[in-house]
């Protein structure tokens, strides 16, 4: 693929970017009217990927009657409205709003495995405002690099914009593609690493290589974590997010592994399946469900 540069970008990235900086420049509550505007164009007039977010509330909770489904799928709406203003924000807020904003309970334990030499993976869901995880660099020991992986997007403008506002908090932006390369380098540096792993999306149809059935459905699951976690002997946590009120969250960290290494195989998968799914279900509507995530099903014949 040919590389990137700056100046496939042109004009319309710089427009984009002045229209969110002056937009960054209001404090949140005044965001906040925005996103109520948002989301009545968003849900009422556009209706933005409607049916898929129904289908898949549907199928995530045949117990629900239509009115629980609605409530889920319109708080969902809010919220997705609430997340894009919260993460133009991040072109001007400050280190305390943020630390105010986004809270971690325990980052010692990531520490207690990076000080000992151990690299892990942070793997988390698309819930919550995930864009404020990177903060987490105020807690990490300096010594540690700090990664988040990403797939380069379509348009050159939204991939240039959002590794502008993901670089917020220093972390390495890291190119799926060059996750093999950038570790190995980092490794044979002896720099213990803490790599984010944003892992519940949709994989291409041909790595068909473990499903599951997650929120009552067969699920194909990303194995790309785990495999190079186990290559490279990593720890893997995963981090719960709570949305404790209106701009404002709390992260748990939990281990899954200390050595990805000596676990069987798809069992790093498995165990962060659930553990996204339990901080799903407690409350759907933080949930990325415009996603469309159950668009292949379980082939009957895996070898057809």
């Amino acid at each position: 693929m040919k590389k990137r540069t700056k100046k496939h970008v042109g004009a319309g990235y710089y427009l984009w970017y002045g229209i969110s900086y002056l937009h960054a420049l209001l404090p949140l509550p005044a965001l906040y009217i925005l996103s109520d505007a948002l989301y009545f164009f968003l849900y009422y007039l556009a209706r933005y990927r409607r049916k898929v977010v129904r289908k898949n509330l549907i199928n995530a909770f045949p117990s629900k009657s239509k009115k629980e489904i609605e409530k889920i799928e319109k708080d969902f709406y809010r919220f997705l409205c609430d997340y894009f203003v919260e993460t133009i924000k991040l072109l001007h807020i400050s280190d305390k709003e943020i630390k105010q904003r986004m809270k971690f309970d325990n980052p010692e334990l990531i520490n207690e495995l990076t000080q000992s030499g151990t690299s892990c993976f942070l793997c988390l869901g698309h819930y919550g405002n995930w864009e404020y995880v990177p903060s987490i660099s105020f807690y990490l020991s300096p010594n540690v690099v700090q990664g988040q992986i990403y797939k380069q997007l379509h348009s050159n403008a939204a991939d240039r914009f959002f590794l502008k506002l993901r670089s917020r908090f220093s972390p390495k932006n890291i190119e799926m593609r060059d996750t093999f390369f950038t570790i190995v380098k980092n490794k044979n540096e002896g720099r213990p690493m803490v790599i984010g792993f944003v892992a519940d999306q949709r994989p291409p149809r041909y790595l068909d290589h473990y499903w599951t059935t997650f929120l009552n459905q067969n699920t194909l699951a990303l194995t790309g974590m785990e495999r190079i976690a186990a290559k490279f002997g990593f720890a893997v946590v995963y981090l719960d997010i709570q949305r404790v009120k209106r701009g404002y969250y709390r992260g748990t960290f939990s281990l899954i592994t200390a050595d990805a290494s000596k676990e069987k195989k798809f069992a790093v998968t498995e165990k962060y399946m659930r553990e996204l799914e339990k901080t799903i279900l407690r409350n759907p509507a933080y949930w990325l469900w415009s996603h469309n995530r159950w668009k292949f099903t379980k082939k009957t014949n895996p070898s057809a």
